[in-house]
């Protein structure tokens, strides 16, 4: 079946805080929260959720911006960033603050984990959206935070290149489920501007909780347009760690 581009995967929706979104999923077994990056479910995201799939897990890839199955390009680029820099729901320059569409994010994954049970959902962010995995573990539903080339706010000047798009009280709990046992897994290439210094952040914040997988070169989507086999296998591996029962 084919839905909106995306060949073999059901759309539904989920509503929580107000809000209403297109939900894609497939798969049995854990729960994982794949959350897209700029312009959208584009075929490259696809193509990694398909791979955490068919690595045993139930994928619920909610479409935030962007026309699902579009490709990458200057104009779908485009679209995305003017949508991302006019909705209050993205936080795209703020310092200090969680962006609001992470309460919608928090409610899906906890409501995956209590249809599927087990130790928890892991959740995978990318991009604009790399950062959503941290706020999204302040709910204890999510065990196996993915931050993949986080890149929110903006990295405009250094402060923000530096944020980690998370309230005080968001990173306070953060850094408590990490002392509690639950690592955060970050993906980038060593010399992507997008990223800035919030790896450096990560470590000062997390610790020993952070464990960070840094590719040389500028290149961007480690996951996706710039997939790099080895990371992609050492995300299914963090996600059989933490969420096989």
């Amino acid at each position: 079946m084919t839905v909106n581009g995306l060949a073999g995967w059901s759309e539904s929706s989920f509503t929580a805080d107000g809000k209403t979104l297109p939900v894609f999923r497939q798969g049995t077994g854990p729960g994982v929260v794949i959350v897209h990056e700029i312009p959208g479910i584009t075929p490259t995201v696809q193509q990694f959720a398909q791979d955490v799939v068919d690595s045993g897990f139930t994928v619920v890839m909610p479409s935030l911006f962007g026309t699902p199955g579009d490709p990458m390009n200057v104009w779908t680029v485009a679209k995305s960033v003017a949508r991302v820099c006019i909705s209050s729901e993205f936080a795209n320059l703020a310092l200090n603050t969680t962006s609001p569409i992470t309460t919608w994010l928090r409610a899906l994954a906890a409501d995956l984990h209590a249809e599927l049970g087990g130790p928890g959902v892991g959740a995978l962010g990318m991009c604009a959206t790399g950062g959503f995995a941290l706020a999204m573990m302040v709910d204890p539903s999510v065990v196996a935070p993915v931050l993949s080339q986080p890149s929110m706010p903006f990295a405009v000047t250094p402060a923000r290149g530096r944020d980690l798009n998370l309230s005080p009280a968001d990173l306070d709990s953060v850094k408590a489920r990490v002392a509690a046992g639950c690592p955060v897994l970050g993906l980038r290439y060593s010399g992507d501007p997008a990223v800035g210094g919030r790896f450096d952040t990560l470590r000062r914040e997390l610790g020993d909780g952070f464990v960070a997988v840094e590719l040389p070169g500028r290149k961007h989507g480690v996951l996706t347009e710039d997939r790099d086999e080895p990371s992609v296998q050492r995300v299914l591996e963090f996600f059989h760690d933490r969420l096989d029962g």
